[in-house]
């Protein structure tokens, strides 16, 4: 009966059901991982100075000594161990593709990771669970399946005809994952990767976590400051959201609003896009895309593309857009460095002959990056769960935000159809006091993340502190700022905080010589 009392008050701990201790007593700590062992990590080189190691933890965290999930994770040794402050735990967003990939990839870019952090620093990123190489969610046999599968997933609907497919596409993928995949899917929320996360600073043998979280990985360094809050020692979040809305929605949205609509990540995009013609049109010959009036010929194109599909070549092949495509297209903004492609492609479509017919695209999917993110988005947000919401949203945030009203509405409409029990959004509260407070960096134009929601996630967290970088793009990993890559390294290194309403420059534009 005691054990049933000790496991009944965790739920309620863990589920914000009893009040936080009053002032001078323990910082509240989450029972459910304080109960779990902690891993046992075997580091062994695995090239160009890198080294891997994988971690068990537990799969269900109400049965702490239970069956366990493996997590896979690399580090990168600071340059100085005589000096070293600690590890920097780093989860590059998504949420789905693989961080050991990406910090493999991104470990050495300057305007990321300058030399004077890697000095101090390890870097450790790791692959959350459900992601490539720590146990993952699949929802299909083969490689080659899922490869085909993805590549006959039919677009974003550009208007009603296009919807019931697109609602069919989305209900099977939910359904397959729902039976390949029902051992794991009930536990694949963000709640529990915050439970790794700190199972993990106990294994490097940290008192206190040291993090920087970018996109979603701002979400997770949410949650973890709401589950740990006397544990942390620097917190820095790079793309941030408005937690409360993205989990459950403020009042009645989670039932009401897709995840999208109610980050209002349609007028993220949008001001992105007005940034990306201005920063064209200003740029002159250095942007395909600059001659004469470009919001009217972007008009023009849109609207010709919404009659009739058009076909060109790209890398040697034959691509057709149709409405969805190009709008697709044209939101992808979040890497700026990707801008004059854009711009190469819009003057080629604006310049094409119409194309007769629609011809099929193909693309490669060789990880379970999708099947990640869903497994992990649709367990940490509620969404609405009847298709007539999201077609009269359609509508509606079209008419709101033209061009880019629905991409906000249906980017995650597998989660309209996700089992239910695998929906496990954390519920708060969002607002525990902190051990050390966080700083919170955000673009003042972002595609994926619009600095209004940025504003509501400072305002929501105990205490956060906001720097705004004066350029377009998602997060400092692809809008390069020296500026703020010196402001996120001094509070990482000593506790410093930029200066109240600071705000920093970039680098240089994505049309610049």
């Amino acid at each position: 009966m005691r054990r049933t009392r000790r496991l009944l008050a965790a739920v309620a701990l863990a589920c914000g059901l009893i009040a936080t201790p009053a002032a001078g007593a323990a910082p509240y700590a989450d029972p459910l991982a304080d109960a779990a062992p902690t891993p046992a990590l075997t580091w062994s080189d695995c090239a160009d100075g890198f080294q891997c190691s994988t971690a068990a933890v537990p799969l269900d965290y109400f049965r702490p000594h239970g069956r366990t999930i493996d997590l896979a994770l690399i580090k990168l040794p600071a340059t100085d161990q005589a000096h070293r402050i600690g590890t920097l735990f780093v989860n590059f967003g998504g949420p789905g593709p693989s961080g050991i990939d990406r910090l493999r990839a991104r470990a050495k870019w300057p305007w990321l990771f300058s030399d004077e952090l890697r000095t101090r620093f390890d870097l450790v990123s790791w692959d959350p669970r459900s992601v490539s190489n720590s146990t993952a969610v699949r929802c299909f046999g083969t490689e080659q399946e899922q490869q085909d599968y993805f590549a006959n997933f039919p677009e974003m609907p550009g208007d009603t005809a296009g919807e019931p497919a697109f609602y069919a596409a989305s209900r099977d993928l939910a359904q397959r994952c729902g039976q390949r995949a029902a051992d794991l899917l009930p536990f694949m929320s963000t709640v529990n990767t915050a439970r790794d996360l700190d199972l993990l600073r106990r294994a490097v043998g940290d008192a206190k976590l040291t993090y920087h979280g970018i996109s979603y990985g701002t979400h997770l360094g949410a949650i973890y400051a709401n589950l740990f809050p006397g544990r942390i020692r620097a917190l820095a979040m790079d793309g941030t959201m408005d937690f409360q809305g993205s989990a459950t929605g403020h009042g009645n949205a989670g039932n009401t609003l897709p995840v999208d609509t109610r980050q209002d990540v349609a007028t993220g995009i949008a001001q992105t896009f007005g940034q990306f013609l201005d920063q064209c049109a200003a740029a002159g010959s250095r942007c395909a895309f600059s001659s004469g009036d470009v919001h009217a010929k972007w008009a023009a194109l849109a609207e010709r593309v919404r009659r009739q599909p058009i076909t060109i070549t790209q890398d040697g092949a034959q691509v057709t857009y149709d409405y969805s495509a190009l709008i697709s297209a044209a939101g992808d903004l979040s890497k700026p460095d990707g801008w004059p492609a854009l711009a190469a492609t819009l003057q080629q479509l604006y310049d094409a002959p119409a194309t007769a017919a629609l011809a099929a695209r193909s693309e490669p999917y060789p990880d379970n990056s999708t099947e990640a993110f869903n497994a992990i988005q649709c367990a940490d947000s509620t969404v609405p769960r009847n298709e007539s919401t999201y077609s009269e949203l359609a509508v509606s945030e079209d008419q709101r935000v033209p061009y880019f009203g629905r991409l906000g509405v249906f980017d995650m409409m597998s989660c309209a159809y996700w089992p239910q029990q695998a929906v496990q959004p954390y519920p708060g509260p969002w607002n525990r006091p902190t051990s050390a407070p966080i700083l919170v960096i955000n673009s003042r134009y972002d595609p994926s993340t619009p600095l209004a929601g940025a504003i509501d996630g400072v305002h929501e967290l105990a205490d956060a502190h906001l720097l705004v970088v004066e350029g377009a793009g998602h997060n400092t990993m692809y809008v390069h700022s020296t500026c703020a890559e010196k402001a996120k390294r001094e509070y990482l290194i000593s506790g410093t905080l930029p200066a109240v309403g600071a705000t920093c420059g970039i680098d240089a534009g994505p049309f610049d010589a």
